[in-house]
């Protein structure tokens, strides 16, 4: 392994290369840098199956290295942004690393480290800002996957609006990712497709109808695979001395695009993995779910049902059905994207309660705990019976409030997942986080 330093300061010499020619630039004076630090511990213990592997325990370092500058003068102001990554093997060992999704491979087994450079340039005119490069999109339609040592990105271009008052219109095209536990990029996918798609086109907004109700409308096609129509409303009803209700409204209508559509175009790779209608790979799903957030003081309790249609499971970018390259990991704009189960199975019905407290009101600020269970039913299966699942989830966050070691992040997630359509499982994950402002 080579030194961890010596590593950091060829990537952080290669940022500061790339921005050189900038540096003179007015906007140099609004620029914020930062140096992000994520030491995490990752164990899933697989307690039933036969398959390899039985259980995946890694360790690692991570290193964020971020760049904003502020943007030029003049009715269009440009600017650029800049993100280096290096993630450092602390501990692997044989046969621990075997399908793991937070360190790539070097043949059979963990790699030393692994980094990458993402730079996206960006343009503002009035209210509307232009970037084009290293994305990390936070949409109904699309969620950048964080959940392990290192973010998943992405290659494109997006425009954000906020002309209007009260409402924000987001537009854009991807053209590729790069998977959280990887160097290298690839094309996108869904969850059991095989080729690569480099067309990801979206657009939508959020309008806030009053200060208490946000409407949502997106559309989003990964060109040969899916179109997707969002539609969402949240809603937080003040209730005084009461505390607060929130509800939380989500639907999504998906539908083949493309090669998907046709029985070549699925022989060829075009396909959804798992449970299909009539098992021919083909994208059809209509997902709904209702959520409900009452919270008092430090307390929130939350309790919600889910719906997937029986045709096929819910389907948003995954690149999974992709090999070679780390493409694994992905998240989902749906409250039941937990810590081991998605519960977005064809047919699946879910319901799910969370109960979070935040230590503040006893003293105690930056401590906040959760814990939730979520139980589906009625998964359709090829074999032809409806199958079920459940899961619990442990979560403790604490950041020190004062002192020499302020703002340094602990948590710990647990979750506790048994499937008749997945293998039962057991999961745990510590981390450490801490970001150093450089300018």
């Amino acid at each position: 392994m080579k030194v961890p330093f010596q590593v950091l300061s060829v990537l952080t010499g290669g940022l500061s290369m790339a921005l050189s020619p900038l540096a003179s630039a007015d906007f140099i004076n609004d620029s914020k840098a930062s140096l992000n630090m994520r030491n995490f511990y990752f164990n899933n213990d697989n307690r039933d199956g036969t398959a390899a592997p039985s259980k995946t325990e890694e360790w690692g370092q991570g290193f964020m290295l971020n760049y904003q500058s502020g943007f030029t003068e003049g009715t269009v102001g440009f600017g650029l942004d800049a993100i280096g990554l290096l993630g450092i093997t602390l501990d692997s060992g044989e046969g621990r690393h075997v399908g793991s999704s937070m360190i790539p491979s070097d043949g059979a087994e963990a790699a030393d480290q692994w980094s990458r450079l993402g730079a996206t340039a960006k343009a503002r005119f009035s209210k509307t800002e232009l970037r084009y490069g290293t994305l990390q999109p936070k949409l109904p339609i699309l969620v950048a996957n964080d959940g392990r040592l290192l973010p998943q990105t992405f290659e494109g271009g997006q425009i954000t609006s906020n002309e209007l008052d009260n409402l924000t219109l987001t537009a854009g095209q991807l053209e590729h990712a790069t998977g959280r536990g990887s160097s290298d990029r690839s094309g996108l996918a869904v969850a059991g497709g095989t080729q690569e798609s480099n067309k990801f086109m979206f657009a939508g907004g959020d309008y806030k109808l009053t200060k208490d109700l946000t409407a949502q409308y997106y559309y989003a096609n990964l060109e040969d695979y899916y179109q997707q129509h969002f539609a969402g409303l949240l809603h937080v009803l003040p209730l005084g001395e009461y505390g607060s209700l929130k509800t939380d409204l989500r639907y999504f209508k998906t539908t083949s695009d493309g090669k998907n559509g046709s029985a070549a175009g699925r022989a060829s790779g075009y396909k959804l993995g798992g449970y299909t209608k009539g098992g021919t790979g083909e994208i059809d799903n209509d997902t709904w779910s209702a959520a409900f957030i009452y919270s008092l003081g430090g307390h929130a309790i939350t309790a919600g049902y889910q719906s997937v249609s029986d045709d096929s499971n819910f389907t948003q970018l995954n690149q999974g059905g992709l090999v070679g390259k780390g493409e694994g990991g992905a998240s989902l704009y749906l409250y039941t994207d937990r810590t081991v189960q998605t519960f977005i199975q064809a047919g699946e019905r879910t319901a799910f309660a969370q109960y979070a407290y935040d230590f503040a009101g006893l003293g105690i600020p930056g401590l906040k705990a959760s814990v939730m269970y979520l139980k589906g039913d009625n998964i359709k299966t090829a074999r032809g019976q409806d199958a079920s699942e459940w899961e619990r989830d442990i979560s403790l966050d604490y950041v020190i409030q004062s002192g020499p070691l302020k703002n340094v992040g602990f948590g710990w997630r647990n979750g506790l997942s048994r499937s008749e359509v997945a293998r039962d499982q057991d999961q745990n994950r510590l981390f450490v986080s801490y970001s150093i402002p450089l300018l």
